[in-house]
């Protein structure tokens, strides 16, 4: 096809790295700390000693073939569409759980409270190239016996599009799915989940593929391997680590249902060793998440990755460079799933205005790849002749027909240096921090029912009541 794309590693790549994945698992197995995990492991015919499960090469042939190839997510109304899991569409959103929020109004790094989930989700809504919303922060301000609940309480009052929600364990998702009805449609969201690296699944992960399959809630199992110290200090040696944790996920997704809705996860991690920070932006890391994508392609599976974050503190130079590559990159990769659109400070912070250029920055993207058809409409030879040596299109009807489908960007500045001047010389910052005010003292998009706020106060008030083993969050 006429269009950008971008792959690393062909098929035989692939097939190696596949093959020595099958041989981690068969011979150093994965940790399964959960023992309704393990049980099901054995009895779908792994080696189970103790809490060592091994993995033969069949269990993991037999779950790629009984994995579907495309499920949906559905919005709880307005004019977004389905999401469709699939290996042929890429879909951009926000990230989760992160500690600190840019305040949009003091600047000031603080901790995010429940109002910050809802005011991102509501901007979130508004933008029209972010298709699926996840938190963007843990709220400090609710009790800890109920702060995941309470993300998705603050999203739904925010937005009408697909949900990723990032659960404590599995345990949690019948009253999610109840969440999701009360706000209008029970189907419109999907679990964000991760395995222990390396190689370890403990009670919160392997309940949530147990009770995902379960309840037919999409899953997206990420893993998320570091070079150097959670795995060999080699990327490729990281994806068989990270694709070793993927597999097992999803043969034991499928052996609690066949055919249970998965969505195979990139994560490449990459510490700096003077630092010990997690290098979240680095070249090599979204080299393995290309290699990722190329091998969940080749699986057959939908998939997840990252676009649009950076690992600075703050909206700076540095911000705006990173957020532009990963963005780019992730739209390039064609991953199903983009996520962490926004993210600041390696995954530690959030911001409105980092949210709002991120979807500037898909939409650049997506124009970038968009299909350049080459036919005779657009070769435009009898244009080219009509107006022959010398002269000048400005004034033609082909010029008015086609000149708005070149992509042009209402925030970048493109004028003349004495009108860019003359009206404040205004960087990107300013320009993103005027629209985002802009956005926010509009009404929102839309406001949830009455009815719906009642119902969902009534299951939070009965999880907080009688969910165990949580102590209340310090006042705000």
């Amino acid at each position: 096809m006429n269009e950008a794309r971008l792959t690393i590693w062909d098929d035989d790549a692939c097939k190696r790295v596949h093959e020595a994945t099958l041989e981690v698992l068969a011979t150093t197995g994965i940790e399964v700390r959960y023992a309704p995990a393990a049980e099901i492991f054995a009895k779908a015919g792994a080696q189970v000693d103790g809490t060592r499960v091994r993995i033969p090469s069949r269990l993991v042939d037999e779950a790629i073939a009984s994995a579907p190839r495309d499920c949906r997510i559905k919005p709880r109304g307005g004019d977004t569409e389905p999401l469709v899991l699939d290996a042929d569409h890429s879909y951009c959103g926000t990230g989760s759980d992160v500690l600190y929020v840019c305040d949009p109004d003091t600047r000031e790094r603080r901790r995010v409270r429940k109002a910050d989930v809802e005011g991102m989700a509501a901007l979130c809504e508004k933008l029209p190239h972010i298709d699926f919303v996840m938190s963007m922060g843990l709220p400090e301000d609710v009790p800890q016996a109920i702060d995941d609940l309470a993300q998705v309480d603050a999203m739904v009052r925010g937005t009408r599009k697909p949900l990723l929600v990032a659960p404590r364990d599995g345990h949690i998702l019948a009253k999610m799915k109840e969440m999701a009805a009360l706000a209008g449609e029970q189907d419109s969201f999907g679990i964000y989940a991760m395995p222990v690296p390396p190689l370890l699944f403990d009670e919160d992960g392997a309940s949530k593929v147990i009770a995902c399959a379960e309840l037919d809630v999409p899953l997206i199992w990420a893993p998320a391997p570091n070079a150097g110290t959670t795995a060999p200090a080699s990327i490729v040696a990281v994806i068989v680590v990270a694709n070793a944790e993927v597999l097992a996920g999803l043969v034991l997704s499928q052996a609690v249902k066949p055919g249970a809705p998965f969505v195979w996860g990139a994560g490449v991690g990459a510490m700096n060793m003077r630092t010990m920070v997690d290098v979240y932006s680095s070249a090599n890391v979204y080299q393995g998440h290309q290699a990722q994508t190329d091998l969940a392609r080749w699986y057959g599976l939908p998939s997840f990755a990252y676009a649009a974050h950076t690992d600075s503190k703050c909206l700076d130079e540095q911000w705006s460079a990173e957020a532009a590559l990963t963005g780019i990159l992730g739209k390039l990769s064609r991953a199903t799933l983009l996520h962490d659109v926004g993210y600041l400070e390696s995954g530690l912070q959030s911001s409105y205005e980092s949210i709002l250029l991120g979807d500037h920055l898909v939409g650049w993207a997506k124009a970038f790849m968009s299909e350049l058809t080459v036919d005779d409409q657009s070769l435009a030879l009898d244009e080219i002749d009509a107006v022959g040596p010398g002269g000048n299109h400005l004034a033609r009807p082909y010029t008015r027909k086609h000149f708005r489908q070149i992509w042009q960007s209402d925030l970048f500045d493109t004028t003349r240096h004495d009108h860019w001047k003359a009206d404040g010389g205004a960087t990107l910052l300013d320009r993103l921090q005027a629209r985002v005010a802009e956005l926010r003292s509009e009404p929102r998009a839309f406001e949830l029912g009455d009815d719906a706020k009642a119902g969902l106060d009534r299951v939070l008030a009965d999880v907080e009541a009688h969910r165990p083993g949580a102590a209340a969050a310090p006042a705000a």
